[in-house]
């Protein structure tokens, strides 16, 4: 027959305490992967509904960037954006118009993407998610180039930098 000393006991103790943790964390686990939680989220949904669908993406013209004078905007952004659509499956339905009314297209949810003359400086940063700046695109001159999504879907915007990581580096 073995006996428990005190010592023994405590580690017993300790064993049990680490399993009971343990299994909360697998049951944690199964509860949030049976909601279908993931990490980055959308809470609008815009790159699954963008996937394979619409992207509805507003540009203000900024020489060497983005040029609006032909039936379609043109440039290294467009060039890029362009680039990620496909790379989604996904069509471009365009819009021109100030930075003002495109923030105001990503608040509403008119919008899911704006692209410009937006710099990692912008004032916008409050009022819309902004991606990383990005020095290498071409056409930048020396400045941190962003793009804005809708504020809160971080999920259209990780896969976003993941493709202009890619793309053009930081």
């Amino acid at each position: 027959m073995t006996t428990i000393t005190p010592r023994k006991r405590g580690d017993l103790r300790v064993c049990l305490r680490a399993a009971a943790a343990a299994v909360t964390l697998a049951v944690v686990a199964v509860l949030v992967s049976a909601c279908g939680l993931t990490v980055p989220t959308d809470p609008d949904g815009t790159l699954d509904s963008v996937t394979g669908g619409t992207m509805r993406v507003g540009v203000s013209p900024e020489p060497g960037l983005v040029n609006d004078s032909g039936p379609e905007p043109t440039g290294p952004l467009v060039d890029l954006t362009e680039e990620f659509a496909a790379s989604i499956d996904a069509r471009i339905e365009w819009t021109v118009g100030a930075e003002e009314t495109l923030v105001g297209g990503l608040e509403a949810g008119d919008l899911d993407l704006a692209i410009g003359g937006f710099t990692d400086q912008t004032p916008w940063s409050d009022r819309a998610g902004v991606t990383r700046g990005y020095k290498s695109i071409e056409g930048a001159d020396g400045r941190s180039l962003v793009f804005l999504v809708p504020l809160g879907e971080n999920a259209f915007l990780s896969e976003l930098e993941e493709f202009l990581d890619e793309e053009v580096g930081s």
